[in-house]
């Protein structure tokens, strides 16, 4: 069941046309409708930090990319591919926020590793938007460098000690996608993580809109940062 959410509300704060709500909607809406998906709409089962649900924070991030790429000065640009990037960059496996969840290493943490699940859920969920190798390239890019300039986990050396939270579903991955994801978070790495920026237009775009979207909209303070590396919301643990 789909649940209510106001989008007129969520396009009208960015002063989207009519005709761009619709070309938006059109992109979004398999995405949207996807049991998963929905499921990250409920902030009591995945918080955002400690203001919105993650589904409201990925489709912020989907339309402020998007309006972003109507006004940028990059170039021609894909606009599907930019709001695609955008809707699948945090669909990463379980909430994390107090869940108990803990990591032997540092750099296997949820604000180093959720780039690579969330890449590796899009592909699993919704593998028809990745049979296009040139245009999977750009999204598993913009994925995986979604959080630049903080850096993502490299997967030089393979997937086998990332601690991801979905480890079942990397052998169903097809073998150009694994190697893609691979490929993309080893550029530039120093002590296991990744400091790259994506090489497409259409990831850096993403990138730049979830910084506005935090800094503008949920204004994350002090615990919000420091639970993407301890695991501990404390925000969250006084509201419960």
């Amino acid at each position: 069941m789909i649940k209510e959410f106001d989008f007129d509300k969520l396009l009208d704060e960015n002063n989207l046309s009519s005709d761009e709500k619709i070309f938006f909607l059109t992109i979004i809406n398999n995405i949207y409708s996807h049991p998963e998906f929905q499921k990250r709409l409920d902030n009591k089962i995945y918080p955002h930090h400690s203001t919105i649900s993650l589904g409201n924070h990925i489709l912020s991030d989907a339309i402020v990319a998007y309006k972003l790429a109507l006004s940028s000065k990059y170039g021609p640009l894909n606009l599907k591919l930019i709001i695609l990037i955008a809707m699948f960059h945090d669909l990463y496996e379980l909430p994390w926020q107090n869940s108990g969840i803990i990591k032997s290493r540092t750099q296997n943490r949820h604000g180093f590793t959720h780039p690579i699940e969330a890449a590796i859920n899009a592909i699993t969920w919704f593998p028809e938007y990745f049979q296009n190798e040139e245009e999977a390239i750009i999204l598993i890019d913009g994925i995986i460098h979604h959080m630049y300039p903080f850096p993502v986990r490299s997967l030089k050396k393979g997937f086998h000690d990332a601690e991801l939270n979905n480890p079942e579903k990397i052998n169903s991955l097809p073998t150009n996608l694994k190697n893609i994801i691979i490929s993309s978070s080893s550029r530039k790495t120093i002590l296991k993580v990744s400091f790259s920026k994506s090489r497409y237009n259409e990831g850096r775009i993403v990138a730049k809109a979830d910084k506005i979207v935090a800094l503008r909209k949920e204004k994350p303070n002090f615990n919000s940062y420091r639970a993407s590396i301890t695991g501990k919301n404390l925000d969250l643990l006084k509201k419960n």
